[in-house]
């Protein structure tokens, strides 16, 4: 499986942006895909992730409320539609994916894209 992730850009603190992941390969075997960020010298962080099949999603405190993740299905692509951004989600965002539904951490994921930056500015 090849992940794609792509959408990052320099936007301003209350903007929008989406970012995109677009899978390629083995993707029948996906579960679960999910969206992490990392700031240069700190933790990823989980941000959200979306069940495959049923679509249920999950979200970090951090952003619930503002972030919607969705899939599309026919494009085997995941989507992370992120509003009202503040200058601390400024991050390079990784997409992930996983065989297993319920996989939550970003040591459990099997499959990574190459990150795309967000920058937010105050």
């Amino acid at each position: 499986v090849q992940l794609q992730a792509y959408g990052g850009g320099l936007v301003q603190a209350g903007g929008s942006l989406r970012l995109s992941c677009a899978t390629s390969g083995r993707t029948f075997s996906i579960s679960n895909m999910g969206w992490f960020r990392q700031v240069p010298g700190k933790e990823r962080e989980f941000v959200a992730n979306i069940r495959w099949t049923g679509g249920s999603t999950y979200y970090a405190d951090s952003v619930k409320g503002r972030f919607t993740i969705s899939r599309d299905n026919a494009k085997n692509t995941v989507y992370l539609q992120m509003n009202s951004l503040k200058p601390e989600d400024s991050a390079v965002y990784y997409c992930a994916a996983d065989p297993r539904p319920n996989t939550w951490y970003d040591f459990q994921y099997q499959y990574w894209g190459q990150g795309t930056l967000v920058t937010v500015s105050s």
